[in-house]
């Protein structure tokens, strides 16, 4: 079951993922949104579309922009929408 990780603590977890671009986008309810702080920073991919972005918070630890997600992507990349992925040190292990 694909699990992330950051400082030991288990951010999201579920068998519900889905694999674009080698990054595991995990549905809503498979993470904690309790560990996650909306951020002002958004991206643009020119296939999935304008990604929004959290801040992950475990204690008084704060990784900034390390979860990403597409709240409106584009046709190509509708199975993502909603779901999060990780990156800057979070650990995302599919086993």
């Amino acid at each position: 079951m694909p699990r992330a990780t950051w400082n030991g603590t288990v951010i999201a977890e579920g068998d519900d993922t889905v694999v674009v671009e080698g990054n595991h986008y995990f549905p809503p309810a498979a993470v904690k949104t309790e560990l996650l702080l909306p951020s002002s920073t958004h991206s643009t991919c020119p296939w999935k579309g304008e990604a929004s972005y959290y801040d992950i918070v475990i204690g008084d630890d704060v990784n900034t922009d390390a979860a990403w997600y597409y709240p409106e992507p584009k046709d190509a990349a509708k199975e993502i929408a909603d779901h999060v992925a990780f990156w800057k040190g979070v650990t995302v292990e599919a086993a």
